[in-house]
């Protein structure tokens, strides 16, 4: 690095707004679900490959897809998943739920419109609150156009706000008793990396 010329004064330190930042630390998370959904379906290809027996010299070994079968690829929804590849899942979904969804748009808790701090609890919030994640992936990239986002809202997140803060939903017992058993337990929060 070259030292700064005589008489020349410090440059500014650059500074990023906190809404800036926000953002950024939004990207980051959905990038590291990312790495490590990766990471699982590598481990998953290298333990198939390595417990595949080792035909002798001379013998076929069909490729990865026969012709006419489809390649086997791992399921998008969350429902299907198991393992390291359910917990890297729902742990970006916690990070776009917490981050990026109730933040803005949250609203008031009551009893005509519950929310579940614990709502990783509940299976059909889950399965509802993923295919939101999913359909906002895909309406917010810049291949989705400029209407993609109002399609999100009008087709995805209004839909499913109404069905999972509806007083009968699935969060509805526990704005009147958090600690209630019907909790159906998908994971601890300990084993999500969600407990305060």
């Amino acid at each position: 690095m070259s030292d700064p010329l005589p008489g020349a004064s410090e440059p500014e330190p650059i500074r990023i707004p906190d809404e800036d930042l926000d953002d950024l630390v939004s990207a980051l998370n959905r990038t590291m679900a990312e790495v490590r959904q990766h990471g699982v379906l590598l481990d998953r290809l290298g333990s198939e490959a390595a417990t595949e027996p080792d035909a002798g010299p001379g013998s076929e070994q069909p490729g990865p897809a026969t012709e006419g079968e489809p390649e086997a690829t791992p399921p998008l929804f969350i429902l299907a998943m198991g393992g390291a590849q359910y917990a890297a899942e729902l742990a970006g979904l916690a990070n776009w739920v917490t981050h990026l969804l109730l933040p803005a748009y949250g609203r008031e808790i009551s009893s005509n419109r519950p929310w579940c701090a614990r709502w990783y609890e509940h299976p059909e919030a889950v399965a509802r609150l993923h295919a939101l994640w999913l359909a906002w992936q895909q309406l917010t990239a810049a291949e989705a156009g400029h209407t993609g986002p109002s399609t999100w809202h009008r087709d995805h997140l209004d839909h499913a706000f109404l069905q999972l803060r509806s007083p009968d939903g699935p969060f509805a017992a526990c704005t009147t008793s958090p600690s209630r058993p019907a909790h159906r337990l998908l994971s601890t929060p300990d084993q999500l990396g969600l407990a305060a």
